[in-house]
């Protein structure tokens, strides 16, 4: 047996150092006794760094940077092991740790641009958290034009909205059409509306019950749809009386569910409410105001309702019940305001050539972009999911896709998260993509990725999923065990069994009771918590939480969850002394960051949660919610499934030498969208045969 242990430890030596840095310096120079020394240190290093990468795509990260440590013990100045152990540490929250490794690497000519990138990306993260956007500048990404090679794709585009999947519908004014666009510019599909369909479609926004409204400017109508686009009535008529329209443009919907109408023929504004019921019209002269003239945009902000008028190049606030605020910008400040939208908590307007923001408490402009001096008569403009602003040019026929400058200068932040090679040659690996502020990028299709191993191309790869298409996640619920959440004992029960209610029996429920030592409770599915009672925990009320571990350990279950995962706590908002006491909170929010888990709080006690709390709110992706809320707590299962989530599955068949499975196999990622970019290497190993 120590004779095949040797053996096979030998046949490793040269194919996994034919993998790394230190093997391709020359061994000239060495005795032959130190020649079989660093031989053998290579052949205990390649079984330790094997161990390592396997564990690291079991997602068992303690375990991988121990394997990678020691085989980094063998050979110090091997900078793919120093790669893999820095990939380790960042995967496990210690972002710090990662850096010095990677750095140690990249200083020493190891990993290229591509290494310093990643560097860049991750500090600038530690260093600015959740940026601020105030003041950023949008440059175009990318555009779609109307006639693509002499073929009319669409004409007349005025409004967008956009879908959680990437995907986004258009309006398309000359065609009488309502199109539906993925990330790429490709049509997808294209809706007529009902029989005789759209007359002149203008706007559309999607309701609060998802079905969609579509003004029609000829037609004198708004067309309600279902949320796949197909024709389910019709909403007022022409004329001037209650409910009647002359010519509506733009569209808007307050949290009652009421529906606005800017009605540009009769110059003022027409509300419904959300069954499609007239209720009344605003707009005429009220006092000092002269009323409207030419109203187009709309928006409705909590309780004002921002109004856009062409023929006085002005927006105006009024309140839902339609009396007149103010002038939010004075006469002449627009040439031909259009939609309006909201954005990086401004209002966002479209004016003849340019998009501009508008502060709602001063009125004060700032400009992100502009079309430049080609002929151009820019109508909507709004964000889709992956943060870009979706521009239409009525008079270019074009759709332009904006992006702030420093992401089109920086691309994509790429990562190859796992890849499972049981079924060796054929592989899946999963991808995950981000922008430099990690929010994630959804709606990529399999023609913006390009793999290769060892820089040759792979065959057969295929898309086979995507993370933001899962309806539904798993969920860990960590209880506050401390003396100020243990007065809620009530509260906590009633959370537990109605958010769990609504998960539907979907996704795995996993349940941790933080005390002086964090201890899970239950795992399994939601109808296991119908009668749930915290009365039945095993930890007891402390004086003292360890609130970090709890979050340690319910991570670490998540890790190898759905792809759609939570933690959600529950807590009276109050933290004790050693709450935080092993982690710090910013090992805490990279550690769920980098593992793509989400995070919300259900707040037992009105009130403000603690500074620790609301810190790692703010560095993550979640929501607080108060336990006692009118809507209940059911909306926060959906409201976690539709965090957006950037992974993506490829299936490929490999062509590379495994050599029984002891060969370290290079596999490399290429991900564009438009004009922008974002790359990354790894690599992994067959099974042993």
């Amino acid at each position: 047996m120590k004779k095949l242990k040797v053996i096979t430890a030998l046949c490793l030596v040269s194919l996994f150092a034919g993998n790394t840095f230190f093997a391709q310096s020359s061994n000239a120079g060495l005795t032959a006794s130190e020649d079989r020394i660093r031989s053998a240190d290579e052949g205990l290093a390649g079984e330790e760094f094997r161990r390592g990468v396997q564990a690291y795509y079991r997602c068992a990260y303690n375990e991988a940077i121990m394997q990678f440590e020691k085989a980094l013990s063998y050979l110090p100045q091997d900078y793919l092991i120093l790669d893999w152990l820095g990939k380790a540490y960042y995967k496990s929250g210690l972002e710090g740790s990662a850096l010095n490794y990677w750095e140690t690497a990249s200083d020493e000519g190891y990993g290229g641009l591509l290494l310093k990138n990643k560097i860049e990306i991750v500090k600038e993260r530690r260093v600015t958290g959740q940026t601020d956007k105030g003041e950023i500048r949008i440059s175009e990404s990318g555009s779609f034009d109307g006639n693509y090679n002499g073929n009319m794709v669409f004409s007349g585009p005025l409004s967008v909205l956009p879908n959680p999947d990437g995907t986004f519908w258009v309006t398309t004014y000359n065609e009488n059409i309502l199109i539906l666009m993925n990330q790429n510019g490709i049509v997808i599909d294209r809706k007529t509306g009902p029989v005789n369909g759209f007359d002149r479609p203008v706007d559309i926004i999607r309701l609060s019950d998802g079905n969609l409204l579509v003004s029609e400017s000829a037609g004198d109508r708004l067309a309600l749809l279902n949320e796949k686009g197909n024709f389910v009535k019709y909403i007022g008529q022409k004329g001037r009386g209650p409910g009647q329209m002359i010519g509506p443009q733009y569209l808007a919907q307050d949290s009652m569910g009421n529906i606005y109408v800017s009605d540009y023929g009769n110059r003022r504004i027409d509300v419904f409410d959300q069954d499609g019921n007239p209720l009344f019209f605003f707009g005429g002269r009220q006092g000092n105001f002269k009323g409207l003239k030419g109203p187009t945009g709309i928006y409705v902000l909590e309780d004002s309702v921002f109004v856009a008028d062409d023929h006085m190049g002005c927006i105006y606030e009024f309140d839902r019940s339609g009396n007149y605020v103010r002038d939010l910008c004075e006469d002449k400040t627009f040439t031909k305001p259009e939609a309006i939208r909201f954005w990086n908590n401004r209002l966002l307007v479209c004016d003849v050539n340019r998009v501009i923001g508008i502060t709602t408490d001063t009125g004060s402009l700032f400009e992100y972009g502009k079309s430049g001096n080609k002929p151009s008569r820019l109508n909507c403009a709004v964000s889709d999911i992956n943060s870009n602003l979706i521009v239409t040019d009525f008079k270019a026929n074009e759709i332009y896709m904006m992006s702030e400058i420093q992401e089109l200068v920086g691309g994509m932040f790429v990562q190859i998260e796992n890849v499972n090679a049981s079924n060796f040659p054929n592989v899946v690996a999963e991808i995950k993509v981000e922008n430099r502020n990690r929010q994630p990028i959804v709606g990529l299709s399999e023609s913006n990725f390009y793999l290769s191993e060892n820089k040759r191309s792979v065959s057969s790869m295929k898309l086979v999923g995507a993370a933001y298409n899962n309806t539904f996640t798993d969920i860990t619920f960590i209880i506050d065990r401390s003396i100020q959440s243990s007065y809620f004992s009530e509260q906590i029960d009633s959370a537990v069994r109605e958010i769990t209610e609504a998960m539907n029996n979907r996704g795995t429920v996993r349940i941790i009771s933080a005390g002086r030592i964090p201890v899970t409770e239950y795992q399994g599915n939601g109808e296991g918590c119908r009668d749930f009672t915290s009365t039945g925990l095993k930890t007891p009320v402390s004086s003292e939480v360890a609130m970090d571990l709890a979050f340690r350990l319910a991570a670490n279950d998540l890790v190898n969850g759905e792809k759609k995962r939570a933690i959600v706590l529950l807590t009276a908002g109050t933290v004790t002394n050693r709450s935080f006491n092993d982690y710090n909170l910013a090992e805490l929010s990279a550690f769920l960051n980098n593992n793509s888990i989400n995070f919300a709080v259900v707040q037992l006690a009105q009130g403000s949660v603690s500074q620790e709390i609301e810190y790692l709110l703010d560095n993550t992706k979640g929501e607080q919610y108060y336990v006692f809320r009118p809507e209940g707590l059911k909306p926060l299962v959906k409201d976690l499934i539709d965090i957006p989530e950037g992974v993506y599955q490829l299936s490929f068949v490999s062509a590379l030498p495994t050599n029984y499975g002891e060969n370290y196999l290079p596999l490399e990622v290429e991900v564009y969208l438009l004009n922008r970019s974002g790359r990354d290497e790894s690599g992994y190993f067959a099974p042993l045969q």
